[in-house]
């Protein structure tokens, strides 16, 4: 059974992947998936959007292979999803990496530092890994010494951990210190920078590539949950912050959806396909 839906059909549906898209689990539930679907084959053409390296889209693209592109690291790269292709990536300078680095580890004593780039990633030894990748070959050296001999190059997103400092606090400080040679935001629940070329963010890029789709902002519709994902929720022109989002992110977006656990995005897209709920249906 479907409905009438509620307003003009989108183009476009930008959405983040963790604590907004993906169940706490890493997964796309059944609901979503099919509302994934249904957008798709009404024409809407669905980007993932997210903080993650074009590296760790393989632990779900069992879920979201079928759907196409993702704008990866806050819009350092753009990745085919469907075929595992890096499309095109935005880098940071190698200067201006060095520059954070060096500043960052002056003003915030204890910071270390990874570094995602086409060829995989490195790492400072004190820079600890908590997620994938701990697995996979990489460098781990200094990051000076990274940096000046070439291991890092086409560098799209530093990374910079602290052991002990609030996040937020953390990521204020790092926008004081250095925010005027890179974008820096944030998207983990502990003290995790991201950083990429100053003016390259997860709307900069979506804006490209709307660009080259012939699509404008007002025929986007984008859901998130963080820090990383403001820029892109101002840009879109309708955007939707889930239940579970941070209070910057629910403070700043005026229209909120259920939780990422009570699929959200899956509820907002049923309503403007006008679409049944999965469990509603048969």
């Amino acid at each position: 059974m479907t409905a009438t839906p509620s307003q003009p059909l989108p183009r476009l549906i930008a959405t983040d992947l963790d604590g907004t898209l993906l169940c706490p689990g890493g997964g796309v539930s059944p609901r979503t998936a099919a509302a994934l679907t249904a957008a798709e084959r009404a024409g809407v053409q669905v980007v993932f959007v997210t903080g993650r390296p074009p590296r760790w889209m393989a632990q779900v693209s069992a879920h979201i292979g079928g759907h196409g592109v993702a704008i990866c690291s806050n819009g350092g790269a753009v990745v085919d999803v469907r075929r595992g292709e890096l499309l095109r990536t935005y880098p940071l300078a190698a200067a201006d990496a060095l520059t954070v680095v060096q500043l960052l580890r002056a003003e915030l004593p204890g910071s270390a530092f990874a570094f995602e780039f086409p060829g995989g990633f490195a790492r400072e030894d004190g820079y600890q890994l908590r997620m994938w990748g701990s697995d996979e070959p990489h460098a781990v050296a200094p990051a000076e010494l990274l940096l000046a001999d070439g291991q890092v190059q086409g560098l799209f997103k530093l990374l910079v951990k602290h052991p002990e400092l609030d996040p937020d606090a953390f990521l204020g400080k790092a926008r004081e210190v250095a925010g005027r040679y890179v974008e820096i935001t944030r998207s983990s629940p502990f003290a995790l920078l991201e950083i990429s070329a100053l003016g390259v963010t997860k709307a900069s890029t979506l804006a490209d590539w709307c660009h080259a789709e012939g699509i404008d902002r007002s025929e986007v519709v984008a859901f998130g949950d963080m820090p990383n994902d403001l820029e892109m929720l101002a840009w879109a022109g309708s955007a939707y912050a889930v239940a579970n989002a941070h209070p910057e992110v629910l403070a700043a977006v005026a229209q909120h959806t259920v939780s990422n656990e009570q699929d959200g995005v899956a509820a907002v897209l049923e309503r403007l396909l006008g679409l049944e709920p999965l469990d509603r249906q048969g």
